[in-house]
């Protein structure tokens, strides 16, 4: 991005910026006061990459590290930055807060009216910032491929594997039809409706749906690089209704085939 042309001075006065037809003077010379200043102007102000591009604006906005997955976790439903942080633990809490802000100030997200358990005001995304969706959807079916053995730092989360359900849809093939699952990820449990090609996912457990255990095998299922007869013999996966009712299901759900990115050295 292109270097800032603005002159920052902190004294014992306080703090004072200035650049091009502006000059912002803080009134405290408090460090900390400073300090929320500076992280403040940083959540506003971006720099740029000096493209008169569409890419290079949305990368602007939501490129920033996180920035998309805060898209991903909004799509589920509202939430606070406490509940944005509970998803997101890997994010310091001051760098999601500056994310928000600098995504309402490009649009892309806002206060959506209502309060967490805790009382904390909660955001959603803008008609703008929900049509990133398709986008986001299809980005993570092409980093499917890279995904192999998880890494000791990774996680998954309820909003993870929701969203994963939207980007696996198989909109087409689901037309006419009305089916049901619940789906168990070791703790987490969520559920699928489908009618009529149209999906809605949930949170929890749905009572009187058939229930699918994958254990590791849901990627490689969904991929179709594993059968339904070879997960069911391998004893990681349990299914309500056997291998039928897996059967059923991945004819609604799917992931193009991939083949893993060769790596090279350049």
């Amino acid at each position: 991005m292109t270097d800032s042309a603005w002159k920052v001075v902190m004294d014992g006065d306080g703090l004072t910026i200035t650049g091009d037809g502006f000059s912002l003077t803080t009134n405290s010379s408090d460090q900390g006061s400073l300090d929320t200043v500076v992280t403040e102007l940083q959540g506003i102000v971006r720099g740029t990459y000096g493209q008169y591009c569409g890419l290079s604006r949305a990368i602007e906005v939501v490129g920033e590290r996180w920035g998309m997955l805060v898209v991903r976790d909004l799509l589920t439903n509202p939430k606070s930055a406490l509940e944005l942080h509970q998803g997101l633990p890997g994010v310091p809490l001051n760098l999601l807060t500056m994310r928000i802000r600098e995504m309402a100030f490009c649009g892309v997200l806002e206060k959506s009216g209502t309060i967490d358990e805790d009382g904390h005001e909660q955001y959603q995304l803008t008609r703008y910032g929900r049509r990133l969706e398709d986008v986001l959807l299809a980005f993570g079916r092409w980093g499917s491929a890279m995904l192999a053995e998880p890494r000791p730092e990774d996680i998954v989360t309820e909003d993870s594997l929701m969203v994963a359900m939207r980007a696996t849809f198989l909109r087409d093939a689901a037309i006419g039809r009305s089916a049901r699952y619940e789906l168990r990820f070791d703790e987490i449990v969520i559920h699928v409706v489908v009618e009529d090609g149209h999906l809605e996912v949930g949170r929890g457990p749905l009572a009187g749906a058939p229930v699918i255990e994958p254990g590791h095998t849901m990627k490689d299922l969904l991929a179709r690089v594993m059968t339904v007869d070879e997960a069911m013999a391998s004893g990681q996966v349990h299914v309500t209704g056997g291998a039928d009712t897996l059967a059923s299901f991945l004819t609604m759900f799917a992931l193009p085939y991939q083949p893993v990115p060769q790596r090279s050295l350049v």
